[in-house]
């Protein structure tokens, strides 16, 4: 185990740098970020180089990306066009959106590998067929549209909840935003959780489970459940990553501050050191997650063991 981890690690590091070189590659062809400095006026040429050797911008890309990388390893993301070091935008941004993500990730687990379980133990029934149609109108319905309607209906006309989210971001002021993020997926869980349970129920693990007398329920979640959550944990660890860094929209539709939020006003002001920084951060989220994922496949199926 300790090998395959150090093996993982090193593989890290080449996937890292050439995921951070594409970023950096594409976010410096997406404008000239100077003429978003000056406003709706032209820079004047003195003022516009000025700033560009302020910003080290006058410099070729590759020694703009070395010099960032170098930077980077040192705890430095850099500094947004107004002053203020990426990496306090960051201590502000990544708490809000990791509680926001967790609850998110919550509803998946519970709701969705629970409807699953339910759904595929009663496959062709009633119960069956609702559940997937609930979860393909889930998944056809925008995510914005079920923001908007849920803020219109909780928030504004029925006064259950903030039609939008306080500068703290508590915890229960994240839970419908939570949901919201985590609808499609939650649909997606919910089907995949569906499909595996069904397929296992008849393998020959489960039938002797129950020959030899078993209790039904420590059949069903000890036996075919655990096996059956192998693709959906590889689903949900995936999914992390990207519920972080998609979740624009809803932050966007409940005023949340998050890292969403951020990477939305850095792409509109053309701010290439906040959206490289924080997609970079974002890079090392999907790694890491992705060998987690990894490891836990052995402690799902005891047939899976790294060498």
């Amino acid at each position: 185990m300790g090998r395959y981890v150090i093996r993982r690690l090193l593989q890290m590091i080449p996937v890292f740098v050439g995921a951070t070189l594409l970023i950096f590659l594409m976010v410096n062809v997406m404008g000239d970020p100077i003429a978003g400095l000056c406003g709706e006026r032209e820079c004047d040429p003195a003022t516009a180089a000025r700033l560009r050797a302020e910003f080290g911008l006058d410099k070729p890309v590759w020694q703009q990306y070395l010099t960032y990388m170098g930077n980077v390893f040192t705890g430095d993301f850099g500094t947004a066009f107004n002053g203020q070091p990426v990496t306090e935008l960051m201590a502000d941004a990544f708490p809000v959106t990791i509680r926001l993500t967790l609850v998110a990730i919550v509803f998946e687990i519970v709701i969705g590998i629970g409807l699953g379980m339910l759904t595929g133990l009663r496959r062709g029934r009633p119960v069956d067929t609702g559940v997937l149609l609930v979860t393909l109108v889930v998944i056809a319905v925008p995510t914005f549209v079920t923001g908007l309607l849920l803020q219109l209906l909780l928030g504004v006309k029925w006064g259950w909840i903030r039609p939008s989210v306080s500068a703290e971001a508590p915890l229960d002021e994240l839970i419908v935003p939570g949901l919201v993020l985590a609808a499609v997926s939650l649909a997606y869980v919910t089907r995949l959780t569906r499909t595996s349970i069904a397929e296992n129920r008849r393998a020959d693990y489960v039938r002797t489970a129950i020959a030899k007398g078993l209790p039904r329920r420590r059949v069903m979640t000890h036996h075919l459940l655990r096996n059956s959550l192998i693709p959906v944990v590889t689903f949900i660890g995936a999914d992390i990553g990207a519920l972080m860094g998609g979740a624009i929209v809803t932050e966007r539709i409940f005023n949340i501050h998050g890292v969403g939020y951020q990477l939305y006003q850095g792409i509109l002001r053309q701010n290439t050191q906040t959206v490289v920084g924080f997609v970079t951060v974002l890079v090392l989220v999907f790694l890491l997650v992705n060998l987690l994922v990894d490891l836990l496949y052995a402690v799902l199926d005891p047939r899976i063991r790294y060498a």
